[in-house]
């Protein structure tokens, strides 16, 4: 299996700094800043590629365990929220929310349920983030 790479640099201090992010592949690099992290302003930050990557892992994985139980999912449409806050230590993720509308022609949706929560628990990225609550809301088009 091949490994991934992205990189980041940051110059300056944590309030008055400001760095670029890009990943390894070259389809992304983007700035990002206090201001975008913790506050509102433009650019990218950590949170934002982790829930980038959580919604692609739980959509390919939701797809594959539709196909493996026998049904072709005609589309799998995935959000994930990443919950950063203030803990007793400075700050952490708290809390993912997934949140994933299908489209699969002939399921009904206590099979739907179940595959999600099997494909929740079974992403890589789910796993790597094992440590975080993760919500699912699972729904069919």
């Amino acid at each position: 299996m091949p490994t991934r790479t992205s990189s980041a640099l940051w110059e300056g201090n944590l309030r008055d700094g400001s760095g670029t992010m890009k990943l390894g592949s070259g389809a992304f690099e983007g700035s990002y800043s206090f201001v975008s992290r913790f506050e509102s302003g433009p650019g990218t930050n950590p949170e934002e590629l982790i829930a980038a990557a959580h919604a692609g892992c739980f959509s390919m994985a939701l797809s594959n365990g539709l196909s493996q139980a026998g049904f072709t999912p005609t589309s799998i449409a995935t959000s994930a929220t990443v919950h950063l806050d203030r803990v007793a230590d400075g700050f952490g993720i708290t809390k993912i929310d997934l949140d994933t509308v299908g489209t699969v022609p002939g399921i009904d949706d206590a099979k739907f349920q179940e595959v999600a929560a099997t494909a929740k628990a079974g992403c890589p990225v789910s796993k790597a983030l094992a440590a975080t609550e993760i919500t699912l809301s699972a729904r069919l088009a």
